[in-house]
């Protein structure tokens, strides 16, 4: 699974994190927010995406066999079974919606050049 690491490693260095912190902020996504930040959110719910979580559980359980690669995949040091859940339960979904249109922008200029 190193490998697998790696490789969501080089798939997330794509993504323009100040563009997202930018939203974050406005959005105040981060306000009261201690150890679980939207960055940290939006990399477990990708990371879900990549390997076809089917439900939140699945999710849960497959993250959590990944323990001892938190730090490294840039979850967080303290993902619970609820960390996640409370997370999108309390976040504004338009940080996420917002930060998927700056995205598909960049896709298609590239497909333009």
């Amino acid at each position: 699974m190193n490998q697998g690491k790696y490789i969501f490693a080089q798939l997330t260095n794509f993504l323009p994190k100040r563009v997202f912190d930018r939203i974050v902020e406005k959005r105040k996504g981060n306000k009261y927010v201690r150890t679980f930040t939207c960055w940290n959110q939006m990399l477990c719910m990708l990371f879900g995406q990549l390997t076809s979580r089917d439900s939140m559980r699945d999710l849960l359980l497959s993250l959590e066999a990944h323990k001892s690669k938190y730090y490294h995949l840039e979850f967080g040091s303290t993902v619970t079974r609820r960390t996640p859940s409370k997370a999108n339960e309390k976040r504004s979904y338009k940080i996420f919606e917002n930060f998927a249109y700056v995205l598909i922008e960049e896709a298609r200029k590239s497909c333009y050049k």
